[in-house]
């Protein structure tokens, strides 16, 4: 009966994993709930203001401001990748860590010299091991990042920028379209590219207090921090989605090989049975004979 209980073993084993990736499925769920919410809540105010500067911008006040700067050429470009801290999300950080790599080649493809930032242990843990040169990091965000978190990732590179130290920055992050679709996305920052009306949406007649220029000079650090924060957010609602598809998938693998345990378990204790009953019914007999 060895192998029986080896196949008792094994499956004791299976079933303690498949608990362990139930539970994790049922947590990433109920985070994904509120990740999915800071999403939404995020994009009523980024569609306020893209409105709002879209309907400010205008050539002329475009060359006052270093952040509409549009270089004649890109000599130095900051990427910010953005990873989650934590694993068992299937292929997440595989594939924006690759989204990252292709840009950073296209770049240097391109004559520009690179400056890596990372959000992430997992980023941070592949670019390191690789021997990558690594800027600056942060590994202590999380699944619930703020804007003020964004401001502290983006505010130093805005100085750069603004300063001429940088020609663009790009962010590489997980866009969230639904639980199962998140794909690895670069975006450009910096310099900010003049946001484009919306469909028929009408151009309002504003009254501006101090000027046009006031309030650009805020809104546009403003546009470029809501553009990470809502980088962080939706990579955030995109780990969770990936975690509970890789943890619901492996509660479903498990569950499909504890059914082929059994039934193996079950074949050879009806053999091991069968041989007994044999061997018991040939004792009997020869006992008679």
């Amino acid at each position: 009966m060895a192998k029986g209980r080896e196949l008792k073993g094994r499956i004791r084993t299976f079933e303690g994993m498949r608990k362990i990736t139930r539970t994790m499925e049922m947590v990433a769920t109920s985070k994904l709930k509120r990740a999915q919410d800071r999403v939404v809540a995020a994009r009523p105010y980024a569609q306020a203001l893209s409105s709002v500067i879209a309907d400010l911008y205008s050539p002329t006040l475009a060359e006052r401001f270093p952040l509409l700067r549009q270089p004649a050429r890109v000599r130095r470009v900051a990427v910010l990748l953005i990873t989650s801290n934590r694993g068992l999300a299937g292929a997440f950080n595989s594939n924006l860590i690759r989204e990252a790599r292709h840009l950073l080649d296209r770049l240097k493809a391109e004559g520009a010299e690179t400056e890596l930032h990372i959000v992430g242990r997992k980023g941070l843990g592949f670019f390191r091991y690789i021997g990558a040169t690594v800027a600056s990091s942060r590994v202590d965000i999380g699944d619930r990042p703020t804007p003020q978190h964004a401001a502290e990732l983006v505010d130093g590179l805005m100085s750069d920028f603004a300063a001429g130290r940088l020609d663009a920055v790009h962010v590489v992050y997980a866009k969230y379209n639904s639980a199962i679709s998140t794909p690895p996305t670069s975006m450009q920052v910096l310099p900010v590219a003049p946001p484009q009306r919306q469909g028929k949406e009408p151009v309002r007649d504003y009254l501006l207090f101090p000027s046009a220029e006031a309030i650009l000079s805020e809104l546009l650090p403003l546009y470029v921090r809501n553009a990470v924060f809502r980088a962080l957010v939706e990579t955030a609602a995109s780990e969770q989605g990936a975690r509970r598809t890789a943890m619901k998938n492996a509660t479903d693998n498990a569950g499909e090989l504890l059914n082929t345990l059994r039934r193996t378990y079950n074949r050879a204790r009806q053999a091991q049975i069968t041989q007994e009953i044999a061997e018991i019914v040939g004792g009997a007999e020869a006992l008679n004979g």
